[in-house]
This record gives structure tokens, sequence and C-alpha cells, in this order.
């Protein structure tokens, strides 16, 4: 990422403080400063050259909906139980109020925002306490005078002045008051990051990765975590004729409703939740009847009484695969797209576990990640 940081450097030197630029990512305190940035960088990708505190936070609001709904990710982590980051929270109140899905999209958001405005402005407010004046610290180096960071129209005067008489700065303020204070962009920065905008928003993609990963350590694949995803990822096909393999010889049972599971009336879905674990692993998946899918959702199941139900169901897989030839070769075409985990080739599906083995190596293993999505705050589902 610093290589890229090194090209604009070249590329402007003498005309742009491409080292302040990069301070911008450096030594946050919240990540909605990653936020702040990548909202500025796509509205001058989209050619405006002047906006308003109140459509950045827009921005940023529709950037980071998907990741805090769908995967429940946690923008500056927790404290004593309470959300830290104050963008997470006007996300938080906006999802309650309006009901929108975490899949919209962003003109829904945005209408939704427009719609509930009054009743998340003092949220949306909070945001602009600090960071727009804060993001530019790093350039304040070259200046001589001491900067008042307890004065908003000091700083905005000081930020107009540094602005003339030392380097340029990526934007000014202007005079209005709250969310409808004006920020402009600087023509010579808005080129450069017009030029550079896929590698810029690389840098900070990366930079916004490793904040969140620190403030969620025990999500899995969160790289992944951060945009919708493309429904083509998901590799469900070899399963499903694995199943039905094992239906045509034995009758499966629900794990839920522990009535037949019936051809072409089920769907293949995940114990623990695809949008926790980001895989398609055989270890986590079930045959499920899909009048129950879109209510189970993107919710965990009690694990009392269910995951019995779960474990009996894949010891009959595990049976079977190594007493049938067809089911074997069934299996083996999983192995691509469902077959990663390295505990699950090496202990759970090897020959010889007897039922209470077989049960004791699942659980050791999908019990820590249950309580991990647990912990991040996923739904606990019971049916009906």
């Amino acid at each position: 990422m610093e290589d890229i940081l090194l090209d604009l450097s070249n590329e402007y030197q003498n005309k742009l403080d491409i080292e302040g630029f990069s301070n911008m990512m450096k030594n946050p305190s919240y990540c909605y400063k990653f936020y702040w940035l990548e909202a500025i960088v796509g509205l001058i990708s989209e050619g405006i050259e002047r906006t308003t505190f109140n459509d950045i936070i827009d921005e940023m609001i529709s950037n980071a909906w998907y990741s805090v709904n769908e995967f429940h990710i946690h923008l500056s982590g927790i404290v004593q139980g309470d959300v830290r980051d104050g963008l997470e929270r006007a996300i938080l109140k906006l999802k309650e109020i309006s009901g929108l899905n975490s899949n919209a999209s962003k003109v829904e958001i945005k209408n939704a925002i427009e719609k509930y405005d009054d009743q998340i402005c003092k949220d949306k407010t909070q945001l602009t306490n600090m960071v727009p004046y804060r993001a530019l610290a790093g350039f304040f180096n070259k200046g001589n005078e001491a900067v008042n960071w307890d004065s908003i129209s000091r700083l905005v005067e000081y930020i107009r002045i540094f602005n003339e008489k030392y380097t340029k700065l990526p934007y000014v303020l202007g005079t209005s008051s709250g969310l409808k204070r004006e920020v402009i962009f600087n023509p010579a920065w808005i080129k450069m990051i017009q030029d550079n905008t896929v590698p810029i928003l690389g840098w900070i993609q990366y930079e916004k990765v490793k904040w969140l990963q620190n403030n969620n350590p025990e999500v899995p694949g969160l790289v992944y975590k951060l945009a919708p995803m493309d429904g083509k990822m998901r590799k469900l096909g070899s399963v499903r004729k694995l199943w039905e393999g094992i239906m045509d010889s034995v009758e499966i049972r629900d794990v839920f409703t522990g009535d037949k599971i019936v051809k072409k009336q089920y769907d293949v879905d995940h114990f623990i939740p695809w949008s926790f674990v980001m895989n398609d692993e055989l270890w986590n998946l079930m045959p499920m009847d899909s009048s129950l899918n879109s209510s189970k959702s993107n919710k965990l199941p009690k694990w009392d009484p269910f995951f019995k139900s779960f474990a009996e169901n894949q010891f009959v897989l595990y049976g079977l695969i190594h007493e049938q030839e067809g089911i074997h070769k069934l299996f083996e075409n999983c192995y691509r797209d469902n077959l990663h985990s390295i505990w699950a080739g090496q202990e759970l599906y090897r020959k010889g576990n007897t039922k209470e083995e077989f049960f004791n190596i699942l659980q050791k293993n999908m019990q820590p990640v249950y309580d991990s999505a647990r912990r991040q705050g996923y739904e606990v589902w019971g049916r009906g």
C-alpha cells in the first residue's frame, strides 16, 4: 500500500502534500475516519466539487450499512456492552426505525435517511464533531501556529489560513453551521483523486480492514464483508447432489421439525449462518424444509436441541460415504468447493469414528464458531 502513495508522491512532487494525505489514515480513534475519506473520494470521483457535511455523512451511512446490518461488524468495538462508533449507532438507529433490509440499495438507504432525518439528526451531527478537522491534522506539521482543537470556528479559520499560507489542503470548510457546513474541494486535489481513484480506494480499504479486524478479532473473512457479495460465490450444487443421493438410500429428518425431508421441497442451508462463516463447508450444511428457510434467515438456531439433530444427520452422511461407493463419489465431488477445513478432512470424515467420537469432533470445532457469532450479535432463532 505504501507503493501507491510513493507513486503519487513522485507524480505530484512539489504540487501536493502527498505525505500529509497519507497521514489522513493514521492513528484513528474511530472507524468513521476511514468512511469519511472514502466518502470524499467517492464524491470527488463522481465530479462533485462542493458538498456539505450532511451529504458526506449520508454517503458514510450508505457505505457502512451492509457490513453493520448483514454481518454485525462493530466499526470501533464494544465497551461495556455499548457500541463505541457513532456511525454504527446511526446505522443501527436508522435500521430500527426504517425496517430497511440489510441489502438495501444506496438509493433506498438515502431515501430512508431523508425520511427519518429528524430522528437521526443528532447521531449524524455527532459524527462531524471532530473527524472533518482531525482528518487534516497530518498536514498541519508544516505550519508554525498551534492548532486550537477546542473551538470549531477557530478550526475553520485555521484551515482557511493554513490552506493559503502553507500548502493546499484537499478541502476547506464553509461558514454554515451543523450539518449544512460546506466542504469545498481543491481543484488540484480533485484532479489527483480522479486520476487515481481506484488505487486510493484500495489503500483506504486496506487500512479499514486492518482496523476492523483488530476490533472484530473473532470474525472470519472480514475482508469479504464490506460490500454485498455476488451470489455466484455460493457453491452448493455438489452438496445438494450428495444429500439427494443419501435421501435415495435413507430417510432424512428435518433438523427443526423432525419431519421427513421431501425432494424438491428443501433447501441446503448453513447451521451457523453463511454471513458469519463466509464459506460453504460441508460440516456446516444441512437439508431443511424450504418453508422454514426464510424464517431462520440470518440467525443462529438454538444450540439445544437443534445441534443434536444436526449432528445426527451429519453422522448418517458420514456412515454412507464409507459404506456406499456411489455416495463416496458424490462426497469426493464436494472436495473443491466444500471441503477445505483441515480438521474435517483429517478428523471428522476419516473412516472409523464411532458416533460419540464423530459428535465430539463436530461439537469441538463448531461450538467455538457458534459462540463467536453469538458474541458478535447474531440473533438466536428457535422454530415457532
